[in-house]
């Protein structure tokens, strides 16, 4: 990172929250906060309802742990970490996988670019880099992001990746009324609720990567990709179909460079704010 970034980072780093929704994360999850809490020491993971040692792992390390007392799914995990994260005055918040396949060495790029379009939300994509990306999955998230574009009314890319900066006021949409998705279609909801108030999406190339000793994807193509569908197909009918969103969804999506593959195995991670 140059100077210029650094110094654009630092004023508002500070209030800068990173919420890692975790649920049998006991391989990947201290590894993984070891690397984000050497960016930002505003960590938060929601341990929902692991029956494994995802908790323990974290016990000694200076981030706050919260726990659900059984497994609530996704949503309500980014659902308590937003809450936490905006009581405490969170400008932008973080959202990061807890199985390992986001590399917190990614957070400046994607929080430059948030600094930069502060009413975007930016998304780390991982669909260029197709050879790191399982075959089905890859599938699967094209074809959810044609039908999330659709509805949102702009091309996005990578519609399904878990690494992301919502601001302050998509945050607070994503914990109102109007997104209702559950589990695996909040994400998608979030998306295309915020496009309707003004709030477009901004990618960023990362690298993908799925560690050896992750656990098996909580993600199930079919069944999850349906539902998604099936939530976007409601909004859509709605919305009288949205032609005009349609249309404007087929324009290529603009994705910012960040690091390479080559980069990523040889780059350590820059020191944000520490």
């Amino acid at each position: 990172m140059d100077m210029g970034t650094r110094e654009r980072l630092e004023p508002t780093w500070d209030r800068v929250w990173v919420v890692i929704p975790a649920y049998e994360e006991a391989g990947t999850i201290r590894r993984l906060a070891l690397d984000v809490l050497a960016h930002t020491p505003r960590l938060i993971v929601v341990d929902d309802g692991s029956q494994d040692s995802t908790s323990a792992e974290l016990q000694d390390l200076p981030l706050t742990l919260l726990r659900h007392s059984a497994n609530r799914g996704k949503a309500a995990s980014l659902r308590t970490g937003f809450d936490h994260a905006m009581a405490h005055g969170a400008e932008c918040v973080v959202a990061i996988d807890g199985d390992g396949q986001h590399d917190p060495a990614d957070l400046p790029a994607l929080c430059a670019a948030w600094q930069q379009q502060p009413e975007c939300i930016v998304i780390g994509s991982r669909l260029h880099d197709r050879a790191q990306f399982p075959p089905a999955r890859y599938r699967a998230n094209r074809f959810a992001c044609f039908w999330i574009s659709w509805a949102a009314g702009h091309a996005i890319t990578d519609s399904q990746s878990g690494f992301r900066v919502y601001p302050r006021r998509v945050v607070e949409m994503a914990l109102g009324t109007r997104v209702r998705g559950d589990r695996f279609t909040f994400e998608s909801e979030i998306l295309i609720e915020a496009a309707r108030h003004g709030h477009r999406t901004l990618a960023v190339a990362i690298p993908g990567r799925y560690p050896a000793n992750a656990r098996r994807s909580h993600f199930r193509p079919v069944v999850d990709i349906a539902k998604i569908v099936l939530m976007v197909a409601g909004r859509l009918l709605r919305q009288g179909m949205a032609p005009r969103g349609l249309m404007r969804s087929l324009r290529p999506a603009t994705v910012l460079p960040g690091r390479t593959p080559a980069q990523a195995a040889h780059q350590p991670a820059d020191l944000v704010g520490r």
